[in-house]
């Protein structure tokens, strides 16, 4: 499939740690293993959100836990506003994935990139085995994938 190249190129140049070729670093932190926005819930009596399905806690990368909506907001998936909202929430209550100022693509270039790549290639795949051209969506991820080659890491690729 014409995909596979951008797909397998973002890959590849991903840290060793990130494809799980080599120990991640730090994996000490509680992280819930699983998040994604939808993970959260507004309680009313508590005036705030509360993570939800803790069934993958453990302890890992929090950096990680935020790979998903950075991804989707790298790749166009969700809006700036709301990118910028969580962002902002999450700084607020103490998350400790990103700085707690300044620019968070300093802890998040690697997760999301690599997130992107993951389910870009399972976007495919499926496409593929279904016999049906990429959606919408699924070429979003792609077309991310092949603008990665186009601009260098912003963590370190040790």
């Amino acid at each position: 499939h014409p995909a596979t190249t951008p797909v397998l190129d973002a890959w590849s140049a991903l840290p060793s740690w990130a494809r799980d070729e080599a120990p991640m670093p730090d994996t000490t932190t509680l992280c819930h293993g699983d998040f994604h926005l939808g993970q959260l819930i507004r309680h009313p009596e508590h005036d705030g959100w509360l993570l939800i399905d803790v069934d993958d806690l453990g302890t890992g990368v929090p950096e990680w836990d935020l790979a998903r909506p950075a991804a989707w907001y790298a790749c166009g998936l969700l809006a700036p506003d709301e990118w910028h909202r969580f962002l902002t929430a999450y700084r607020a209550a103490g998350g400790t994935a990103v700085p707690p100022d300044g620019d968070p693509w300093t802890a998040l270039d690697v997760p999301a990139r690599a997130l992107t790549a993951q389910t870009a290639a399972r976007s495919v795949t499926k496409a593929v085995a279904a016999g049906r051209p990429l959606d919408e969506v699924e070429r979003s991820l792609v077309d991310a994938c092949a603008r990665m080659g186009s601009v260098s890491l912003s963590s370190p690729a040790s």
